[in-house]
């Protein structure tokens, strides 16, 4: 294919769009691409410099680690618990926030707010209600209940797993509002005119039309449930409650510890595991796609 075919193929709007997606593409591939794969290539190695080959003795080891084990378990737990609690919460939200309702507008903003909050900020405000000399106990004490240490007790994961849901609902919940705001009236009022009930017109119509928003909000949910390694790390340190010891704590704790062929295999784990996901809720997604067509 020469330069004219090429230009012809690509059109005026595409080779202007490449023009401009250019230096992100570049940074995209120089800070993000390369030194992935990089990471990849050391994690079959045994050093970073001059290392030779190993096949998966790193992965091996990594899988035989009770340290590993633990993150692992606590971050499948916090997920398969936080992700569907949000999409219900959020999913509640939006199909309240979608009638007409005093004070709508200000519910929205007062949701959308944690998110524009900067984290450090939030941590300081949980800190204060969390911690042993905090608001909470302070309460509980009031009502001659004992203090409870949050972040150093079992209770530590539901403190994470609020504190997830409480930053994440209003983002959640403004997709969802821009999902049902995009399913035809016409089909409300046909189903009301045949004498569906409301919860008929919220599982055929609602949930049905609403299904790619879902896939696209559940996926975006467990990406930022492997982000909430900020949120504990503020909150709890390197050595965290043994509930709250995720997987970014394991490899942060091996980058300190320059260990680097161990937190290479576990990124590439974690990496591979959030990919299967997706390939998985994009083939759900086609499927669909497939079947309304």
């Amino acid at each position: 294919m020469n330069k004219f075919q090429l230009s012809a193929w690509l059109g005026k709007d595409g080779i202007a769009a490449w023009i401009f997606l250019a230096p992100s593409a570049v940074g995209f591939i120089l800070f993000y691409l390369i030194p992935f794969g990089g990471g990849i290539f050391y994690s079959f190695t045994d050093s970073t410099l001059g290392g030779s080959f190993v096949g998966i003795d790193n992965y091996a080891v990594l899988l035989s680690s009770k340290s590993f084990h633990k993150a692992a378990t606590n971050t499948l737990i916090f997920t398969g618990v936080s992700v569907p609690l949000l999409i219900i919460l959020s999913l509640s939200l939006a199909l309240l926030l979608n009638q007409r309702l005093p004070m709508r507008n200000w519910l929205q903003t007062s949701f959308i707010l944690p998110l524009v909050v900067p984290v450090a900020s939030i941590i300081m405000v949980w800190q204060i209600f969390f911690d042993w000399n905090g608001t909470l106990n302070a309460w509980m004490h009031s009502r001659q209940w004992g203090r409870i240490d949050w972040l150093q007790s079992e209770g530590s994961m539901g403190v994470l797993v609020f504190l997830y849901i409480w930053k994440n609902i209003g983002y959640n919940m403004i997709l969802f509002l821009a999902g049902m705001q995009e399913i035809p009236t016409s089909y409300y009022e046909t189903a009301r005119i045949e004498g569906a009930s409301r919860l008929r017109q919220l599982f055929h119509i609602t949930l049905v039309y609403l299904t790619p928003t879902m896939i696209f909000v559940v996926l975006i949910s467990i990406i930022n449930s492997f982000k909430v390694f900020r949120e504990t790390y503020f909150l709890a340190g390197d050595y965290p409650y043994d509930r709250i010891y995720m997987l970014q704590h394991y490899m942060n704790n091996m980058f300190f510890s320059l260990d680097i062929q161990k937190l290479t295999a576990a990124a590439t784990l974690m990496v591979g595991c959030i990919l299967m996901l997706v390939f998985i809720l994009l083939a759900v997604e086609r499927r669909f796609q497939s079947f309304m067509e």
